[in-house]
């Protein structure tokens, strides 16, 4: 009969799963964090189960849904793409950190007056989209808000919501 406790955890990391390990300093919606992370996580796995901010969702695992998008420098990236130790030095925003001292974004004011969302899967991800591209630029076209979107996919089709509320924060 086999092993049944073959590959599975003992609780005691072994050498190589020890050696795999580092020690990091994340920047996360103004925080300093200290964690200790598998060199192969991704800053969403990080995110979510080290750090308790689960805004980010894991959707595809593939880079093509945008469900765990997130800022970095400033920029939206899918968090399931990158590794979380080589996001030392980098400042990195969440959903979670979207709203300043309790009070919502005017991004996510925007989409709460417009409706612009249904299930909420997508929403940390548009509205990252969306805050990224409102720092950017201030009164975007409507090409450039499509574009900005386009990376984060909505299952239950809010995209013509979304656009409304884009809209109305460039003033029209």
């Amino acid at each position: 009969m086999p092993d049944q406790t073959a590959g599975q955890s003992t609780g005691t990391p072994t050498n190589e799963q020890a050696a795999s390990r580092r020690a990091a300093r994340l920047t996360i919606n103004g925080a300093d964090y200290a964690v200790d992370v598998e060199t192969r996580a991704t800053l969403l796995d990080t995110l979510r189960d080290d750090l308790g901010l689960t805004g980010a969702k894991l959707g595809c695992d593939m880079g093509q849904c945008g469900a765990c998008t997130v800022l970095v420098d400033g920029a939206p990236m899918y968090s399931c793409l990158l590794l979380a130790i080589e996001q030392q030095g980098r400042a990195i925003t969440t959903i979670e950190g979207l709203a300043a001292s309790g009070e919502l974004d005017p991004i996510q004011r925007a989409m709460i007056e417009h409706d612009a969302l249904q299930c909420g899967f997508c929403t940390p991800g548009q509205a990252l989209a969306m805050k990224a591209l409102f720092d950017r630029e201030p009164h975007p076209s409507d090409e450039e808000i499509d574009r900005a979107l386009a990376g984060n996919l909505c299952r239950c089709g809010a995209y013509v919501k979304l656009r409304a509320a884009a809209r109305s924060l460039a003033g029209r």
